[in-house]
Protein backbone atom coordinates (compact mmCIF):
# COMPACT_ATOMS: atom_id res chain seq x y z
CA UNK A 1 0.00 0.00 0.00
CA UNK A 2 1.39 3.53 -1.11
CA UNK A 3 1.01 5.70 1.81
CA UNK A 4 2.56 9.32 2.52
CA UNK A 5 4.54 9.35 5.24
CA UNK A 6 6.57 12.47 6.94
CA UNK A 7 10.18 12.41 8.03
CA UNK A 8 10.93 15.09 10.45
CA UNK A 9 14.34 16.57 10.80
CA UNK A 10 16.39 19.17 12.70
CA UNK A 11 18.43 21.20 10.00
CA UNK A 12 21.49 24.23 11.19
CA UNK A 13 20.91 27.07 8.49
CA UNK A 14 23.88 29.38 8.66
CA UNK A 15 23.33 32.79 9.76
CA UNK A 16 22.76 33.86 5.89
CA UNK A 17 20.25 30.75 5.42
CA UNK A 18 18.36 31.79 8.52
CA UNK A 19 17.97 35.07 7.45
CA UNK A 20 16.98 33.84 3.94
CA UNK A 21 14.85 31.22 5.82
CA UNK A 22 12.68 34.36 7.69
CA UNK A 23 12.31 36.61 3.97
CA UNK A 24 10.52 32.92 2.72
CA UNK A 25 8.20 33.09 6.12
CA UNK A 26 7.22 36.94 5.68
CA UNK A 27 6.66 36.33 1.55
CA UNK A 28 4.47 33.38 1.85
CA UNK A 29 2.67 34.91 4.70
CA UNK A 30 2.24 38.13 3.07
CA UNK A 31 0.32 36.33 0.11
CA UNK A 32 -1.92 33.82 2.28
CA UNK A 33 -2.56 37.49 3.75
CA UNK A 34 -3.36 39.09 0.29
CA UNK A 35 -5.47 36.14 -1.07
CA UNK A 36 -6.97 35.34 1.86
CA UNK A 37 -8.43 39.12 1.98
CA UNK A 38 -9.45 38.72 -2.00
CA UNK A 39 -11.02 35.88 -0.82
CA UNK A 40 -13.26 37.63 1.62
CA UNK A 41 -13.51 40.65 -0.48
CA UNK A 42 -15.04 38.34 -3.74
CA UNK A 43 -17.09 36.11 -1.71
CA UNK A 44 -18.71 39.37 -0.04
CA UNK A 45 -19.71 41.14 -3.15
CA UNK A 46 -20.69 37.84 -5.50
CA UNK A 47 -21.36 35.09 -3.38
CA UNK A 48 -18.13 33.10 -4.35
CA UNK A 49 -15.02 32.64 -3.54
CA UNK A 50 -11.54 32.03 -4.96
CA UNK A 51 -10.16 28.81 -6.59
CA UNK A 52 -6.56 27.51 -6.89
CA UNK A 53 -6.69 28.36 -10.27
CA UNK A 54 -7.73 31.95 -9.94
CA UNK A 55 -5.07 32.81 -7.00
CA UNK A 56 -2.16 30.72 -9.10
CA UNK A 57 -3.46 33.23 -12.09
CA UNK A 58 -3.01 36.27 -9.73
CA UNK A 59 0.46 35.38 -8.38
CA UNK A 60 2.66 36.71 -11.16
CA UNK A 61 0.38 40.18 -11.37
CA UNK A 62 1.13 40.53 -7.55
CA UNK A 63 5.16 39.37 -8.26
CA UNK A 64 5.28 42.08 -10.75
CA UNK A 65 3.99 44.45 -8.52
CA UNK A 66 5.97 43.98 -5.37
CA UNK A 67 9.40 42.71 -6.58
CA UNK A 68 11.03 41.44 -3.49
CA UNK A 69 8.65 38.33 -3.89
CA UNK A 70 10.90 37.15 -6.53
CA UNK A 71 13.78 36.95 -4.33
CA UNK A 72 12.61 33.79 -2.77
CA UNK A 73 11.17 30.12 -3.96
CA UNK A 74 8.29 30.32 -6.36
CA UNK A 75 6.98 27.03 -5.89
CA UNK A 76 6.42 27.83 -2.11
CA UNK A 77 4.08 30.99 -3.20
CA UNK A 78 2.45 28.60 -5.33
CA UNK A 79 1.83 26.12 -2.31
CA UNK A 80 0.67 29.31 -0.25
CA UNK A 81 -1.91 30.20 -2.73
CA UNK A 82 -3.28 26.03 -2.70
CA UNK A 83 -3.25 26.33 1.19
CA UNK A 84 -5.97 28.92 1.15
CA UNK A 85 -7.88 27.58 -1.39
CA UNK A 86 -7.73 24.27 0.83
CA UNK A 87 -8.32 25.82 4.24
CA UNK A 88 -11.91 27.64 2.27
CA UNK A 89 -12.21 23.92 1.63
CA UNK A 90 -11.82 22.46 5.09
CA UNK A 91 -13.96 25.38 6.23
CA UNK A 92 -17.13 24.62 4.25
CA UNK A 93 -16.71 20.86 4.60
CA UNK A 94 -16.82 21.12 8.32
CA UNK A 95 -13.35 20.26 9.30
CA UNK A 96 -11.99 23.33 11.03
CA UNK A 97 -12.76 26.85 11.30
CA UNK A 98 -12.82 29.90 8.83
CA UNK A 99 -8.74 30.73 7.74
CA UNK A 100 -7.63 33.54 9.59
CA UNK A 101 -4.62 36.06 8.62
CA UNK A 102 -1.31 35.08 9.61
CA UNK A 103 0.41 37.26 11.83
CA UNK A 104 4.37 37.73 12.23
CA UNK A 105 4.34 37.59 15.83
CA UNK A 106 3.24 33.73 15.72
CA UNK A 107 5.79 31.81 17.45
CA UNK A 108 5.91 28.93 14.84
CA UNK A 109 6.58 30.08 11.42
CA UNK A 110 6.78 28.05 8.41
CA UNK A 111 6.61 27.56 4.83
CA UNK A 112 6.05 24.63 2.10
CA UNK A 113 7.89 23.86 -1.06
CA UNK A 114 7.62 21.32 -3.16
CA UNK A 115 9.97 18.36 -5.32
CA UNK A 116 10.58 19.36 -8.28
CA UNK A 117 14.18 18.63 -10.51
CA UNK A 118 16.02 17.49 -7.94
CA UNK A 119 15.74 20.97 -5.48
CA UNK A 120 15.35 19.01 -2.82
CA UNK A 121 18.12 16.13 -2.10
CA UNK A 122 19.85 14.18 1.10
CA UNK A 123 23.75 13.27 0.97
CA UNK A 124 24.70 11.98 4.15
CA UNK A 125 24.20 14.44 6.54
CA UNK A 126 23.90 17.01 3.99
CA UNK A 127 20.32 18.45 2.86
CA UNK A 128 19.47 20.53 -0.09
CA UNK A 129 16.49 22.85 -0.23
CA UNK A 130 15.42 25.31 -3.15
CA UNK A 131 16.85 28.78 -2.67
CA UNK A 132 18.76 27.60 0.46
CA UNK A 133 21.42 25.28 -1.22
CA UNK A 134 23.08 22.49 1.27
CA UNK A 135 23.04 22.93 4.92
CA UNK A 136 23.61 20.41 7.68
CA UNK A 137 21.16 18.64 9.17
CA UNK A 138 20.43 15.38 12.05
CA UNK A 139 20.12 12.54 9.85
CA UNK A 140 18.43 10.59 12.90
CA UNK A 141 16.37 8.73 10.58
CA UNK A 142 16.68 6.50 7.41
CA UNK A 143 14.45 8.53 4.21
CA UNK A 144 12.54 6.06 2.52
CA UNK A 145 10.58 6.50 -0.67
CA UNK A 146 10.04 9.51 -3.22
CA UNK A 147 10.34 13.06 -1.92
CA UNK A 148 6.91 15.20 -2.53
CA UNK A 149 7.29 17.96 -0.79
CA UNK A 150 9.01 19.73 2.10
CA UNK A 151 8.03 21.82 4.66
CA UNK A 152 10.63 24.29 6.69
CA UNK A 153 9.57 25.15 10.03
CA UNK A 154 11.10 27.31 12.98
CA UNK A 155 9.39 26.84 16.51
CA UNK A 156 8.82 28.60 19.08
CA UNK A 157 12.45 28.04 20.93
CA UNK A 158 14.16 29.10 17.75
CA UNK A 159 14.47 25.73 16.42
CA UNK A 160 14.29 25.32 12.90
CA UNK A 161 13.05 21.90 11.13
CA UNK A 162 12.25 19.84 8.28
CA UNK A 163 9.65 17.54 7.74
CA UNK A 164 10.14 15.63 3.85
CA UNK A 165 6.49 14.03 2.62
CA UNK A 166 7.42 10.99 1.15
CA UNK A 167 5.82 8.54 -0.98
CA UNK A 168 6.29 5.03 0.43
CA UNK A 169 5.26 1.23 0.00
CA UNK A 170 4.01 0.29 3.33
CA UNK A 171 3.85 -3.67 3.64
CA UNK A 172 1.42 -6.00 6.21
CA UNK A 173 3.05 -7.19 9.40
CA UNK A 174 2.76 -10.94 9.66
CA UNK A 175 -0.63 -12.18 11.26
CA UNK A 176 -0.43 -12.57 15.82
CA UNK A 177 -2.99 -14.76 17.02
CA UNK A 178 -3.87 -12.12 19.73
CA UNK A 179 -6.67 -9.99 20.39
CA UNK A 180 -6.56 -7.17 23.28
CA UNK A 181 -9.25 -4.42 24.51
CA UNK A 182 -7.28 -1.54 26.38
CA UNK A 183 -8.62 0.88 28.79
CA UNK A 184 -7.65 3.88 29.07
CA UNK A 185 -7.41 5.91 32.65
CA UNK A 186 -5.51 8.59 34.29
CA UNK A 187 -3.76 6.37 37.58
CA UNK A 188 -2.82 3.98 35.05
CA UNK A 189 -2.44 5.03 31.43
CA UNK A 190 -3.48 1.99 29.82
CA UNK A 191 -4.51 -1.20 31.01
CA UNK A 192 -5.22 -4.45 28.63
CA UNK A 193 -7.27 -7.91 28.78
CA UNK A 194 -4.30 -9.68 28.81
CA UNK A 195 -3.30 -8.26 32.14
CA UNK A 196 -0.60 -5.77 31.23
CA UNK A 197 -0.10 -2.66 32.27
CA UNK A 198 1.18 0.71 31.40
CA UNK A 199 2.23 3.47 33.75
CA UNK A 200 0.85 7.02 33.35
CA UNK A 201 4.23 9.35 33.09
CA UNK A 202 2.62 12.76 33.53
CA UNK A 203 5.25 14.49 31.61
CA UNK A 204 3.49 17.77 32.36
CA UNK A 205 3.67 16.91 36.12
CA UNK A 206 7.24 16.06 35.96
CA UNK A 207 8.10 20.43 34.72
CA UNK A 208 5.25 22.31 36.41
CA UNK A 209 7.08 23.47 39.05
CA UNK A 210 10.36 24.77 36.42
CA UNK A 211 7.72 25.92 34.38
CA UNK A 212 5.67 28.04 36.31
CA UNK A 213 9.08 29.48 37.69
CA UNK A 214 10.18 30.47 34.73
CA UNK A 215 6.22 31.62 33.75
CA UNK A 216 6.11 33.69 36.84
CA UNK A 217 9.58 35.30 35.95
CA UNK A 218 8.64 36.22 32.27
CA UNK A 219 5.48 37.80 33.75
CA UNK A 220 7.45 40.05 35.40
CA UNK A 221 9.78 41.45 33.26
CA UNK A 222 8.33 44.04 30.46
CA UNK A 223 6.78 42.58 27.37
CA UNK A 224 8.88 42.84 24.53
CA UNK A 225 12.00 43.25 25.94
CA UNK A 226 15.76 41.52 25.99
CA UNK A 227 14.92 39.95 29.27
CA UNK A 228 11.55 39.16 28.74
CA UNK A 229 12.43 37.48 25.58
CA UNK A 230 14.91 35.02 27.32
CA UNK A 231 12.27 34.00 29.72
CA UNK A 232 9.87 33.40 26.92
CA UNK A 233 12.06 31.21 25.26
CA UNK A 234 13.20 28.83 28.27
CA UNK A 235 9.44 28.51 28.40
CA UNK A 236 8.79 27.78 24.81
CA UNK A 237 11.93 25.37 25.44
CA UNK A 238 10.25 23.20 28.82
CA UNK A 239 7.07 23.19 26.58
CA UNK A 240 9.54 21.35 23.82
CA UNK A 241 10.63 19.23 26.57
CA UNK A 242 7.70 17.77 27.75
CA UNK A 243 5.87 17.47 23.96
CA UNK A 244 8.52 15.42 22.50
CA UNK A 245 9.00 12.73 25.52
CA UNK A 246 4.80 12.78 25.37
CA UNK A 247 5.30 12.32 21.59
CA UNK A 248 8.31 9.72 22.23
CA UNK A 249 6.03 7.56 24.97
CA UNK A 250 2.95 7.63 22.71
CA UNK A 251 4.70 6.28 19.49
CA UNK A 252 6.43 3.44 21.65
CA UNK A 253 3.22 2.68 22.88
CA UNK A 254 1.12 2.32 20.23
CA UNK A 255 4.12 0.64 17.85
CA UNK A 256 4.18 -1.98 20.33
CA UNK A 257 0.79 -2.71 20.60
CA UNK A 258 1.01 -3.05 17.17
CA UNK A 259 3.65 -5.38 16.54
CA UNK A 260 2.08 -7.42 19.45
CA UNK A 261 -1.83 -7.95 18.52
CA UNK A 262 -3.74 -8.62 15.28
CA UNK A 263 -6.83 -6.76 16.70
CA UNK A 264 -7.02 -3.99 18.61
CA UNK A 265 -10.23 -2.91 20.86
CA UNK A 266 -10.70 0.72 22.79
CA UNK A 267 -13.44 2.89 23.64
CA UNK A 268 -14.40 5.83 21.97
CA UNK A 269 -13.29 8.69 24.84
CA UNK A 270 -15.02 11.89 24.24
CA UNK A 271 -11.97 13.68 25.14
CA UNK A 272 -13.72 17.29 24.04
CA UNK A 273 -16.27 16.94 26.91
CA UNK A 274 -14.45 14.88 29.80
CA UNK A 275 -11.73 18.06 29.21
CA UNK A 276 -14.71 19.81 31.20
CA UNK A 277 -13.86 18.46 33.89
CA UNK A 278 -12.09 21.30 36.14
CA UNK A 279 -10.46 18.97 38.88
CA UNK A 280 -9.17 16.46 36.09
CA UNK A 281 -9.00 19.01 32.56
CA UNK A 282 -5.04 18.99 33.13
CA UNK A 283 -4.36 15.36 33.66
CA UNK A 284 -6.27 14.27 30.83
CA UNK A 285 -4.96 17.16 28.54
CA UNK A 286 -1.58 15.98 29.83
CA UNK A 287 -2.30 12.21 29.14
CA UNK A 288 -3.18 13.31 25.12
CA UNK A 289 -5.35 10.26 24.67
CA UNK A 290 -7.10 12.09 21.46
CA UNK A 291 -2.93 11.61 19.55
CA UNK A 292 -2.78 8.20 21.00
CA UNK A 293 -5.76 6.93 19.24
CA UNK A 294 -4.54 9.48 15.89
CA UNK A 295 -1.47 7.15 16.20
CA UNK A 296 -2.90 3.75 16.64
CA UNK A 297 -5.32 4.16 13.53
CA UNK A 298 -3.12 4.66 10.98
CA UNK A 299 -0.48 2.54 12.37
CA UNK A 300 -2.93 -0.07 12.29
CA UNK A 301 -4.07 1.24 8.53
CA UNK A 302 -0.69 0.85 7.29
CA UNK A 303 0.34 -2.40 8.78
CA UNK A 304 -3.10 -4.58 8.32
CA UNK A 305 -4.34 -4.56 11.79
CA UNK A 306 -8.11 -4.28 12.80
CA UNK A 307 -8.58 -1.32 15.30
CA UNK A 308 -12.11 -1.46 16.96
CA UNK A 309 -14.22 0.75 18.99
CA UNK A 310 -16.66 0.08 21.53
CA UNK A 311 -19.54 2.85 22.43
CA UNK A 312 -18.85 5.30 24.66
CA UNK A 313 -22.52 4.42 26.46
CA UNK A 314 -21.65 0.83 26.70
CA UNK A 315 -21.22 0.11 30.72
CA UNK A 316 -18.16 -0.99 30.35
CA UNK A 317 -16.63 0.03 33.81
CA UNK A 318 -20.08 -1.36 35.77
CA UNK A 319 -20.87 -5.17 33.85
CA UNK A 320 -19.17 -8.26 34.93
CA UNK A 321 -17.13 -9.35 32.21
CA UNK A 322 -18.11 -13.37 33.73
CA UNK A 323 -21.86 -13.11 33.74
CA UNK A 324 -22.96 -9.91 32.29
CA UNK A 325 -24.78 -8.36 35.71
CA UNK A 326 -23.67 -4.31 35.44
CA UNK A 327 -23.54 -2.98 39.39
CA UNK A 328 -23.80 0.63 39.05
CA UNK A 329 -22.30 1.17 42.39
CA UNK A 330 -19.16 1.22 40.39
CA UNK A 331 -19.56 4.19 38.72
CA UNK A 332 -18.14 5.58 42.03
CA UNK A 333 -14.59 6.36 40.59
CA UNK A 334 -13.14 5.34 44.28
CA UNK A 335 -13.63 1.72 43.69
CA UNK A 336 -11.15 0.04 42.56
CA UNK A 337 -11.79 -3.31 43.22
CA UNK A 338 -15.36 -5.16 43.71
CA UNK A 339 -16.68 -8.45 43.83
CA UNK A 340 -20.09 -9.57 41.62
CA UNK A 341 -22.89 -10.31 43.79
CA UNK A 342 -23.97 -12.96 40.90
CA UNK A 343 -20.86 -14.87 40.25
CA UNK A 344 -18.65 -14.01 43.20
CA UNK A 345 -15.60 -12.76 40.54
CA UNK A 346 -13.35 -10.23 42.26
CA UNK A 347 -12.52 -7.67 39.45
CA UNK A 348 -9.88 -4.94 39.20
CA UNK A 349 -12.02 -2.14 38.01
CA UNK A 350 -9.87 -0.97 35.27
CA UNK A 351 -9.03 -4.90 33.94
CA UNK A 352 -12.73 -5.69 33.66
CA UNK A 353 -13.20 -2.71 31.78
CA UNK A 354 -10.81 -3.84 29.60
CA UNK A 355 -12.23 -7.75 29.17
CA UNK A 356 -15.99 -5.93 28.10
CA UNK A 357 -14.32 -3.41 25.67
CA UNK A 358 -12.68 -6.57 23.73
CA UNK A 359 -15.95 -8.23 23.81
CA UNK A 360 -18.45 -5.04 23.00
CA UNK A 361 -16.30 -3.20 20.74
CA UNK A 362 -17.23 -3.23 16.86
CA UNK A 363 -15.46 -2.12 13.60
CA UNK A 364 -16.10 1.83 12.83
CA UNK A 365 -18.85 2.96 9.76
CA UNK A 366 -15.44 3.82 7.49
CA UNK A 367 -13.57 0.16 8.43
CA UNK A 368 -16.79 -1.58 7.03
CA UNK A 369 -17.12 0.50 4.17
Amino acid sequence: MLIHQAYKYRIYPKPEQQQLIRRMFGCCRFVFNYFLETWNQSYAKTGKGLSYHDCATQLPLLKAQYDWLKEVDSIALQSTARHVADSFERFFNKQNQAPRFKSRKHPIQSYTTKFTNGNIAIEGSRLKLPKLGWMRFANSRKLEGRIMSATVRQNASGKFFVSLICEVEKNPLPQVDAHIGIDLGLKEYAVCSNGERYANPRFYRQHEKTLAFWQRRMARRTPGGSNWKKAKQHVARIHERIANKRNNFLHQLTTKLIRENQTISIEHLRVASMIQNPKLSKSIADASWGEWVRQLTYKARWYGRILRIADPFEPTSQRCHVCGMIHPEVKNLAVRQWTCIACGTLHDRDENAAHNIAQAAVLPPLTKR
